[in-house]
């Protein structure tokens, strides 16, 4: 049922999970909650269902964020699908909340598939530009000497989940990258230091960027193009839910 879990999405989008229910998707649908219990396994298939349209959503608008960069223009590719994921997360706090945030350990609770699959996704998608860094030479696939061996072993896991052939060493560079990207993400999804930044963690970003891109071998492109994503009244699985304007960076 489709508007069933269109409204669903709306009571996340709203106040997260601690206002789903079933009786309270029923009650927008206009259905008796017993009736839901034919689609849906209470709570926790509701949680199922909204975490596999939601990862499609912010998946599908990454993947566009990709393809509308120039075909050899790895930086640009890296560069603009961080920044999607940016947006997107800002753009939609309720999704986040439950793909990577506060809501995420309670969205654990309701499906074995679920505490890999934000990860096996979208780092699969990153894990893609980063086999073409290693094919490039830009980065080394060898871990660096000094690596603990508990540290190792946990990006072995990582590695195993994300991306099997992907060398090591590049799976290390993708976690480096993706603890300082996240904090940021955090941060601006939260309005953590607002009366710094107000609404506006653009230049922060940037600086971030700046930093992290000459450490994969290239430098930022001034052909990027980034998406501006807005939200919606209805979620979508298909494609990116909002507004999905392309603009020049130059």
């Amino acid at each position: 049922m489709q508007d069933s879990r269109d409204a669903a999405r709306e009571i996340i989008a709203a106040g997260g999970l601690s206002g789903l229910t079933v009786k309270a998707v029923a009650g927008k649908v206009g259905v008796t909650p017993a009736a839901l219990y034919r689609y849906f396994d209470g709570k926790h298939g509701l949680i199922r269902a909204l975490y596999g349209d939601i990862t499609a959503e912010l998946i599908s608008t990454v993947q566009t964020a990709v393809e509308h960069q120039d075909a050899d223009d790895l930086s640009a590719k890296l560069h603009a699908a961080t920044h999607a994921v940016l947006v997107w997360s800002v753009a939609h706090p309720g999704e986040f909340s439950l793909l990577m945030g506060a809501g995420f350990p309670e969205a654990t609770e309701s499906g074995d598939e679920i505490p890999q699959a934000i990860s096996r996704e979208l780092g699969g998608l990153f894990a893609g530009l980063f086999v073409e860094l290693v094919r490039r030479e830009l980065i080394d696939g060898e871990v660096e000497q000094g690596m603990s061996e508990v540290l190792r072993r946990q990006l072995v896991v990582y590695q195993q989940a994300v991306s099997p052939g992907l060398p090591l060493g590049a799976i290390s560079a993708m976690m480096y990258c993706w603890r300082q990207i996240y904090g940021l993400i955090c941060m601006a999804v939260n309005h953590h230091l607002a009366f710094v930044f107000g609404d506006d963690y653009e230049a922060l970003f940037e600086e971030m960027m700046a930093d992290l891109l000459p450490k994969l071998g290239v430098l930022p492109s001034p052909k990027r193009r980034y998406l501006k994503v807005g939200p919606q009244r209805q979620a979508t699985v298909q494609r990116p839910r909002g507004e999905v304007v392309l603009r020049n960076h130059y």
